[in-house]
């Protein structure tokens, strides 16, 4: 039978003492509980711990040996209880974040860092995801937060303002509407719009082409082959253009520059949480808070 810590610990003071007046003073127990401590953890690990005399005590050989491994014992039993009661408070353990592509440039990473840097008990892991799986992963508990553009259909879970930002253009920089503090919705649909694919996220690909609902004649919106390139060829060559929100502007390769859409909305990333909120999402959405006060994201 494994002794129990109170004893452990009462034995410590003992050792360090060699004496149990002196050691039942300093817990702030009566001297005959402390030696019935004692006697019974001697009963527990079946071994005498100490040579008691009139006026000292000494520790025998397992005595010595217990003095010397409990101190790290204990402090490893303390730290693991201090991790599960942060675990409970939703302060530590694995936490599973999917984004959608247009929060990775910089939503993302931002919120994860916060997310780091005040409770370092996470176990942190991110990877992006197509905008409709989102909520269903996040209701059906696959991950513990979605962070994701414009409102998506799903049961199960809430979804609070993370950010906003105005919609713009993305544009080689040596375009011709690139010289204008901003562009009209006009001046942009005489060119190709590039945009992501309807699937990848419904909601934002509607609105977005709802912008140019008046614009006669209808622009022509073309999905990349490529969409992962990173260099942007198809904008750099200047024969087209894209819709994009500024906070991508920090990730954008050289030769491509951002310009405000005149009379854009802006558009709200969101963050996705179960309905029924844990002590772990409760604290989520009160470090989101912090990170989009600190940076300005909601003003």
């Amino acid at each position: 039978m494994a002794p129990d810590t109170v004893s452990l610990r009462y034995f410590l003071v003992l050792a360090a003492e060699r004496n149990f007046t002196r050691a039942a003073e300093r817990i702030g127990i009566a001297q005959p509980a402390l030696s019935a401590r004692i006697r019974r953890l001697e009963s527990d690990l079946g071994t005498q711990l100490l040579i008691r005399t009139t006026r000292t005590v000494e520790l025998t050989t397992a005595g010595v040996a217990l003095a010397e491994a409990a101190p790290a014992a204990l402090s490893a039993l303390d730290r693991a209880w201090e991790i599960a009661r942060r675990a409970g408070a939703g302060e530590a353990g694995p936490l599973r974040i999917g984004y959608s592509l247009s929060a990775g440039s910089e939503t993302a990473p931002a919120l994860v860092d916060g997310l780091i840097r005040r409770c370092p008990e996470f176990a942190v892991t991110a990877a992006p995801m197509p905008t409709p799986e989102i909520s269903p992963a996040v209701a059906q508990g696959r991950i513990d937060l979605g962070i994701t553009r414009a409102e998506q259909p799903g049961h199960g879970v809430r979804r609070f303002p993370l950010r906003q930002e105005r919609i713009g253009v993305r544009l080689a920089t040596d375009h011709p509407l690139a010289n204008a503090s901003e562009i009209g919705i006009e001046e942009m649909a005489a060119y190709r719009i590039q945009l992501h694919e309807r699937a990848a996220n419904p909601a934002a690909y509607d609105g977005l082409v709802a912008l140019f609902r008046d614009c006669i004649p209808t622009p022509e919106f073309v999905t990349p082959a490529v969409s992962f390139d990173s260099s942007q060829r198809a904008l750099r060559t200047g024969t087209m253009v894209s819709l994009a929100g500024e906070a991508a502007v920090s990730a954008y390769p050289s030769g491509l520059t951002w310009r405000p859409l005149r009379g854009a909305p802006t558009v709200t990333t969101c963050l996705v949480l179960p309905r029924e909120p844990s002590p772990l999402h409760r604290r989520i959405r009160a470090v989101a808070k912090e990170v989009a006060a600190e940076l300005d994201w909601l003003t």
